[in-house]
């Protein structure tokens, strides 16, 4: 069965190019970004990597930690990262496991077996200190993702997580936000005595919480 949202992400031992991975202790108190790749030494995978790489201190700010994966042995993954620097500047700075007895993959559905028997599709799990799994995407082989939205969707996750907020269409940190229909307005008004502007009785959107 696939793994879904509110699941524990599953435990695993993995060798990366930082070395042997226990991966609940490795991501100890922290949110973190589990994401695979097809293949070594192939151009999407390129750039996304270096995208993250230069994104690191955004996932820091968040308390997140990202952490990359490949059916590919460790040797090609080092080799890999010298590719990796030259090409788009910036080089590797969070471990890719070296899954090459896909054994994270096939614990974590990364095989979609009518896309490709043997490669990993772009699979995406955000994972909240309580080893949760907070969300899942699944893109294409051919399809680069947008790291910008997976930043975006960290965001609204731990502030939903701290409020009784949801976010938007669209949401970006700091735009306003709604009011979740569970809560009263007696209870809103104690949370948010500012006021709100009430569209509909289940759609009030106010001003995003400060979360600092």
């Amino acid at each position: 069965m696939a793994l879904q949202l509110g699941d524990t992400a599953p435990d695993f031992n993995q060798e990366s190019t930082d070395g042997p991975i226990s991966f609940h202790q490795w991501a100890g108190d922290n949110w973190v970004v589990l994401f695979s790749h097809p293949k070594d030494f192939t151009p999407v995978c390129t750039t996304e990597l270096g995208e993250v790489a230069r994104l690191k201190p955004e996932f820091e700010k968040r308390n997140a930690k990202v952490i990359g994966l490949s059916v590919d042995p460790l040797d090609d993954h080092n080799a890999w990262c010298g590719d990796i620097e030259e090409t788009q500047g910036q080089a590797l700075n969070f471990p890719l496991l070296a899954d090459a007895d896909r054994k994270v993959a096939n614990l974590y559905g990364m095989i979609h077996p009518n896309a490709n028997d043997t490669l990993t599709v772009r699979s995406v799990f955000v994972i909240d200190p309580n080893k949760k799994i907070r969300l899942t995407i699944t893109y294409p082989a051919s399809t680069g993702r947008n790291f910008d939205e997976i930043l975006r969707v960290i965001d609204s996750l731990q502030l939903t997580d701290g409020y009784k907020v949801a976010t938007p269409v669209n949401w970006n940190d700091g735009d306003d936000v709604i009011i979740v229909p569970s809560l009263s307005n007696e209870d809103a008004q104690k949370l948010f005595p500012e006021g709100w502007d009430e569209k509909k009785p289940y759609l009030r959107m106010v001003k995003q919480p400060k979360t600092s």
